[in-house]
């Protein structure tokens, strides 16, 4: 495991709060003060008081949900959020996608404690998917803002959004947790976690431990996670000293990607050859023979024919898997200075490494074809891409109050240090010696190596005005500057460097109290996105030649949001409708070629904008005494407003007045729930229209309609039966067969695409749950 310093330094003071080396002062009302700030009074909050379109979902929420799933999964029944998987968690990264009204997860901004998440790209290159970040257990809630996130966020991608974790804080009391899961292919799952309660300093703090384990749905191959997660809450007068750190071993075979021609030919449930491994030697052979793979025959003797039901090489691999290991903590300071000066400070740290792995037919294994060779010499290699970032940062601001009147200022800066290779391992022809869900070492070529760093500096201020009453005014601006570059170490020239900068991003609201249970909001922000450091996407995968001629060209994407609603709510019921219009401009595209595991470069370009408009509601209503309903529905009228140009301004997609991929018209959620304090149950369903995967809209996937049911028990009584419950989880009720991500291999421009993962089908799940 490699510690980044800065993490290492969190550690030692999260140790020395925990030991309580450090005097508190009125340590009970600094802890009541701390969990009044945390506590909601519903499961799901629409935003009262904002002058945004945003809602809070307390972490409770999420243990309804299969043990394991993706603190993702929070948000899923929130209007105009859709998530996909191709496992029935949300966790499996290769699949997992969120999209917000038509913005895709690189163009959201996600944090966990203030912390920023990064975009959660599968290629790692500023962060780490929230799966990793922490267990769902530990999830205290989320923030989910459709629009625009606040200007204080931590982000550089947030075109259309923001999802804000926030762990859960430490118990006043000692105990504990103890859970266990089974079910559905082989799935096992085991979380234990120790409350401290609250120490003679008035510290607290909780160290959990997890693990879980399942076997791919189909196919051969098993998916499975470890995660560490601590933190301390000390006392310091009315304010507090947070620290926390949270490591996360991941390690996932994939599904093979799919497009609708092979799901036709094939079936849903076609996969890797993982289970195989004389079939994918025959395979890759007869495609040296055929001339597919660009490789000399070696073994005329397999013919040209493939085995039935294959007809290509890129039908079936034999085996692919992501690999990830974080370690990330940071240390949070929060103290009122005065009575009308409040200040915050987070500093953070994330070390990651990861290899992506896919076993490929079109780079043999170097002694292949040698006469005598007996390692090293299949038809196939191991191709990774492999990851090792460190980044570190601080994000602090201060709240000034005078009067009607609540100033807020702040910084966020960030160092990124990012190293990027494409390597190949050997493979032996009798059996393959590599075991796919450990790191690879000793690569016989190196492709290409690149170093990355980014520098980001955000700066913002806002004044939230409180005219009267019933009516308040937030307005205020940020300004962002990212610069990325890139140094070549092994391969084609990648070299330079290249800036995203707007000085002024405003942001404006306004909130009007009708009465006291119905409220209106209006707001308006804009957002830009920096260009990412990689050599897979954004301007760094383009050629030496390439990047030097879009580097002074190439816009960032920006985006102008105008949303308005209206918020009500009773004892009974709370509900929210809103409407947005969202300008999308300097979209940034790159054409890719060929497959996806050939891994060619792409050429990147502005290319126009998008107009996205539509209509959301959400309610919930406490209908009879244990029973509740939600329900949510959102209409997205999203279109792209120009054809795509290559950087000569050649038309290469007529897609002006076509639908964005991605952009299903109609989402619409419900379920109902009970709960007595002792059985609880809730039944839930959610209908998603078709979308389209190309972007001239010729290829699209059909609606889906989805029912999950979660049951259980709290057991009371004897000291032993208080604190047990007993659940039980049903995914996918009906057994749909459906296509979930459609977007694994990127978009093309028209036509079938292996860029389809199916959907996971009915799973069931038992859960027994000790606290203590």
């Amino acid at each position: 495991m490699k510690f980044h310093l800065l993490t290492g330094v969190a550690l030692g003071v999260m140790t020395l709060a925990w030991a309580g080396a450090a005097g508190a002062q009125t340590a009970a009302t600094g802890a009541a003060a701390l969990a009044d700030a945390a506590s909601v009074d519903e499961l799901v909050v629409f935003g009262r008081g904002e002058t945004r379109q945003v809602q809070t979902v307390g972490g409770e929420e999420l243990q309804l949900e299969v043990a394991g799933a993706s603190p993702l999964k929070l948000v899923e029944k929130l209007p105009n959020v859709n998530l996909q998987s191709a496992d029935p968690f949300g966790a499996y990264e290769w699949s997992a996608r969120i999209t917000i009204r038509s913005f895709n997860q690189n163009q959201l901004g996600f944090t966990l404690d203030d912390v920023p998440l990064g975009d959660m790209t599968y290629g790692n290159h500023n962060g780490l998917h929230i799966s990793r970040a922490i267990a769902g257990e530990n999830v205290g809630q989320v923030e989910l803002a459709q629009g625009a996130g606040a200007l204080e966020t931590a982000s550089a991608n947030n075109l259309g959004g923001t999802l804000k974790f926030s762990s859960r804080d430490p118990l006043t009391e000692f105990g504990g947790l103890a859970a266990v899961t089974a079910g559905s292919d082989s799935t096992y799952r085991g979380v234990l976690r120790l409350e401290s309660g609250e120490l003679p300093s008035g510290a607290r703090g909780y160290l959990s431990y997890s693990y879980n384990t399942a076997d791919k749905w189909k196919g051969v191959g098993e998916q499975r996670q470890q995660q560490i997660n601590f933190k301390v809450v000390q006392p310091i007068g009315e304010g507090s000293l947070t620290g926390w750190a949270n490591w996360s071993k991941r390690r996932e075979n994939d599904y093979q990607d799919l497009s609708l021609g092979m799901i036709q030919r094939l079936g849903s449930d076609w996969d890797n050859i993982s289970g195989n491994w004389a079939q994918a030697v025959q395979v890759a052979e007869i495609g040296n023979n055929r001339g597919d793979t660009g490789v000399p025959p070696r073994f005329p003797s397999f013919g040209t024919t493939y085995p039935a039901p294959i007809t290509s090489v890129d039908d079936a691999y034999f085996n692919a898997s992501g690999l990830r290991d974080d370690l990330i903590g940071a240390i949070t300071l929060a103290l009122p200075a005065s009575e009308a000066f409040d200040i915050k400070a987070t500093v953070y740290g994330h070390d990651n490494q990861g290899q992506g792995l896919w076993y490929t037919p079109y780079v043999p294994s170097p002694n292949y074809g040698v006469a005598g060779a007996t390692s090293n010499d299949a038809p196939i290699s191991i191709r990774t891409t492999e990851y090792d970032l460190q980044r570190y940062g601080v994000v602090a601001g201060g709240t000034l109050t005078l009067g009607g009147h609540k100033i807020n200022a702040g910084v966020w800066y960030e160092d990124n240090s990012f190293n990027q290779a494409r390597r190949f391992y050997g493979l032996n022809r009798a059996a393959p010696q590599r075991d796919s869900l450990k790191m690879q070492s000793g690569a016989f070529f190196t492709q290409w190596e690149y170093d990355f760093t980014t520098t980001t500096w955000q700066f913002h201020v806002q004044d939230t005005w409180t005219v009267s009453d019933v009516l308040a005014v937030n307005f205020g601006f940020k300004s962002l500057s990212v610069e990325n570059e890139a140094k070549t170490l092994v391969g084609a020239n990648k070299t330079g460097k290249i800036e995203a900068k707007e000085e002024f991003l405003p942001q404006a609201g306004v909130r009007f109290d009708l009465s006291d249970d119905s409220q209106l909001f209006a707001s308006f922000a804009r957002s830009m996105r920096a260009f990412p450091s990689s050599g897979t996407s954004g301007p760094f995968s383009a050629s030496q030649a390439g990047f030097d001629a879009i580097k002074d060209k190439l816009k960032p994407e920006i985006s102008d949001t105008f949303e308005a609603g209206w918020r009500y709510k009773t004892p009974d019921f709370q509900g929210v409708l809103a409407v947005y219009h969202v300008k999308f401009k300097d979209r940034l595209f790159g054409v890719p070629v060929g497959s996806g595991i050939v891994g060619n470069p792409s050429a990147l370009s502005n290319v126009g904008g998008v107009t996205a408009q539509g209509f959301e509601a959400a309610g919930s209503w406490d209908f009879a005494p244990d029973w509740s309903l939600f329900a949510s529905y959102a209409y997205n009228d999203s279109t792209y407003d120009d054809d795509t140009v290559d950087g000569n301004g050649v038309v290469v997609a007529r897609t002006a007045g076509k639908t964005t991929v991605d952009t299903p018209e109609n989402l619409l959620k419900a379920e109902i729930s009970y709960d007595n304090g002792a059985l609880f149950g809730r039944a839930s369903l959610s209908y998603l229209s078709s979308r389209f995967f190309t972007y001239e809209n010729d290829q699209s996937v059909p609606s889906q309609t989805l029912a999950e049911l979660a049951v259980g028990y709290r057991f009371s009584g004897t000291p032993l039966l208080e604190g047990l419950e007993l659940q039980l989880n049903v995914t996918n009720l009906f057994d749909e067969d459906y296509i979930s991500t459609i977007n694994s291999n990127g978009f093309p421009l028209r036509g079938d695409s292996q860029t389809l993962l199916a959907g996971a089908p009915r799973q069931v799940f038992v859960s027994l749950r000790k606290t203590f």
